[in-house]
């Protein structure tokens, strides 16, 4: 399958995941996203010019080891949730969440003789697959901005949560360290493919 197509795939897994996170949002008393037009699947309301086309473009075309980029995030003003840490714990959990039930979606899809006679339809919904629980897993790290990090803001005191969210403007250090040591390939990477087992699918 070609970079191109495999990147397209994973593009609409962020935007599920971006969307979740606007809905549960909105759901819970925050309009922020809905206002701003974030509550749709089209590409072009998530495409980021720095994330989404520039740092994937220079880091293929100079042969990176490491494959990094993200989606626009869907704003989400945590003071409009009905109740706001409880709510940010839903929030966070909502974009793992949506992967992995479209994950499980995909997965059944692979159960229909007529799609899993052609190789092309096999490939795309493994990539598929495979592209919604990378995102989920690897999401739900709690270092900020990832949403594992919002999840642990809401269940941690607030004096303890305060502290913790001062690491955030160092968080895309911390997570591109991680992924450059391999971080990938030795934690997120075995889990996924726990994962992909339990639901049928072997890469």
């Amino acid at each position: 399958m070609s970079l191109l197509l495999s990147l397209c795939i994973f593009f609409f897994a962020v935007i599920i995941h971006e969307y979740a996170h606007g809905w549960v949002a909105w759901k819970l008393g925050d309009s922020t996203a809905r206002f701003m037009g974030r509550l749709t699947l089209n590409p072009l309301a998530h495409i980021d010019p720095i994330g989404t086309i520039f740092l994937p473009f220079i880091l293929i075309a100079t042969h990176s080891p490491v494959l990094f980029g993200w989606a626009k995030p869907v704003p989400v003003d945590f003071l409009n949730l009905n109740n706001p840490k409880r709510d940010m714990v839903w929030v966070g959990l909502a974009g793992p969440a949506a992967n992995i039930l479209f994950a499980i979606a995909l997965a059944m899809l692979l159960k229909i003789p007529l799609l899993t006679a052609s190789y092309f339809a096999v490939s795309v919904i493994t990539t598929a697959i495979m592209a919604n629980l990378v995102l989920a897993v690897f999401n739900l790290l709690p270092i900020p901005p990832l949403d594992g990090s919002r999840v642990m803001m809401g269940l941690l005191p607030y004096n303890i949560g305060a502290e913790y969210a001062k690491i955030e403007p160092y968080g895309f250090i911390i997570i591109f360290a991680l992924l450059w040591i391999g971080f990938v390939n030795t934690i997120i990477w075995p889990i996924v493919i726990f994962l992909a087992h339990v639901l049928g699918v072997h890469v």
